[in-house]
């Protein structure tokens, strides 16, 4: 099965190496290096094919695994713009706070409590 070419050339930057896997498969799993190990040299990154009983097919997933991390850590994150409230809700804010000290105020002692 061929590789597409972004894959392709993603695969010379690459140490693919097969492994035996481990796990539940039984017997065709146990003896055949079916699974795939996929570390991209020149960032490190390490993503592992293991689902499928072909060599090839877990060399493909793998592969991609490895672009998508690569095209993961080079997005840039959106810049954030600070906001500021509008004056309507800064006006609403404090009117609500007014409105709860007020309340609060009235909690306090009466004259006729103190006497």
């Amino acid at each position: 099965m061929p590789l597409t070419p972004a894959l392709e050339r993603l695969a010379r930057d690459c140490e693919i190496t097969p492994y035996k896997s481990s796990g539940p498969g039984g017997q065709k799993k146990n003896k055949t290096e079916s699974s795939v190990r996929v570390r991209h040299l020149p960032s490190g990154v390490v993503r592992i094919g293991t689902e499928s009983r072909s060599q090839a097919r877990n060399r493909e997933a793998a592969l991609a695994r490895v672009l998508g991390e690569l095209k993961r850590r080079a997005r840039k994150p959106k810049p954030r713009r600070p906001t500021k409230p509008t004056r309507s809700a800064v006006e609403k804010r404090l009117t609500g706070k007014r409105i709860e000290a007020e309340k609060k105020r009235g909690r306090g002692r009466s004259a006729a409590a103190e006497e």
